[in-house]
């Protein structure tokens, strides 16, 4: 069997980030609970190591006890939350991606010109809630066209659409071009919504899928950006299969045992899950390991405020978060790497994205 890893897969700085914050605070506060709104990112996997080690996930702010400790997940939250929050006197700490942050802050931004927004995005996605939130009146979800003729619209040159940053790159263009037809000067956001890393999983997977047998996204269910890789994998031509483990591998889905398999991970799948794919599959059938590159990551965000602030009330170092490629090894891989092909020049994410923000407190 021929294995390909894509380049880049798997946890993109804004997940990193939020895993990283929770840890922090665990080792911050031993023997103290941490509550998380929300799942911190939507991985099965994350979640259930997390409440192994004693985290507490909640969908109510009341379910907190007054005045401890509460993370925000990476994908945001309202400014009803946050006020929830501060009436109930907890600390919060917010692990919102910055590229969430910059929606939110165009929401208000635009908002605040007196535009209507129509927001690209699945309507009850936590990130859709939470922009949602930052203008209520002004916002209006767009999930597919045919939500395009019970817009309320009150002046369609006083329009622009934000989209939520993990969508599918492919579907969010269907629905903004039936935007544009509808609005001709609809405005579009100063820089895409889509986050980099969603665009540059996306890409990786429509570059190789159509030279392989089947492409495996490790990732859960309720990972957006998940789903759409295996669409994007089938829009190219290749079967797709999301597989939350190892453990979900079919032998159907393997008739020869030679087939070219690619493998690569939605941005909150950890890389372990990959690897025990990898060794599962070589154990199984033999055969080669190679990574495909086809885009330089190379991305960097600063802890939380508040985050910052407990590190130097306890002496401890600031370090910023930064995601690069796995080092792949036989152990943990089932087979060294047989070859490693360069990204094209000019393709590093921050080209097309400029600076991120940084998260707040």
């Amino acid at each position: 069997m021929r294995l390909i890893l894509a380049n880049p897969r798997g946890f993109c700085a804004g997940v990193r980030m939020a895993i990283d914050v929770v840890d922090q605070v665990l080792s911050l506060h031993p023997g103290r609970t941490i509550y998380v709104f929300h799942e911190i990112v939507h991985n099965l996997h994350v979640v259930r190591r997390f409440i192994d080690r004693g985290v507490v996930f909640i969908e109510n702010l009341d379910e907190v006890p007054l005045g401890e400790i509460v993370v925000f997940s990476a994908h945001g939250v309202s400014p009803a939350v946050r006020a929830h929050a501060r009436a109930r006197n907890l600390t919060t700490i917010d692990a919102t991606c910055p590229l969430v942050t910059k929606v939110h802050s165009e929401a208000i931004r635009y908002a605040g010109r007196g535009y209507q927004i129509l927001l690209v995005g699945h309507r009850n996605h936590q990130e859709v809630v939470g922009t949602s939130g930052e203008a209520p009146d002004a916002i209006q979800v767009v999930e597919s066209p045919d939500d395009i003729p019970h817009l309320r619209i009150d002046d369609p040159d006083r329009l622009i659409y934000l989209t939520q940053t993990t969508l599918s790159t492919d579907d969010a263009a269907i629905i903004i071009n039936a935007l544009r037809k509808a609005f001709p000067n609809i405005k579009e956001p100063p820089s895409s919504d889509i986050c980099y890393a969603t665009t540059n999983r996306q890409q990786a997977v429509r570059t190789i899928a159509p030279e392989c047998d089947l492409v495996l996204v490790v990732g859960s269910r309720i990972s957006s950006n998940s789903v759409r890789l295996t669409e994007i994998a089938a829009n190219a031509g290749a079967p797709a299969r999301l597989v939350d483990d190892a453990a979900d591998l079919r032998e159907e889905w393997f008739p020869t045992g030679d087939e070219t398999v690619l493998i690569t991970a939605g941005a909150s799948a950890p890389e372990d899950l990959v690897a025990g794919i990898c060794r599962t599959l070589l154990d199984r059938f033999g055969g080669t390991l190679e990574q495909r590159d086809i885009v330089e990551e190379d991305v960097e965000f600063a802890l939380p405020l508040a985050l910052r602030r407990m590190l130097r009330d306890q002496r401890r170092p600031e370090t910023p978060i930064r995601v690069a490629p796995p080092e792949i090894t036989a152990d943990q891989y089932g087979r060294a790497v047989l070859s490693v092909s360069a990204p094209p020049k000019g393709t590093r994410p921050e080209e097309d994205h400029g600076p991120y923000p940084t998260p707040g407190a």
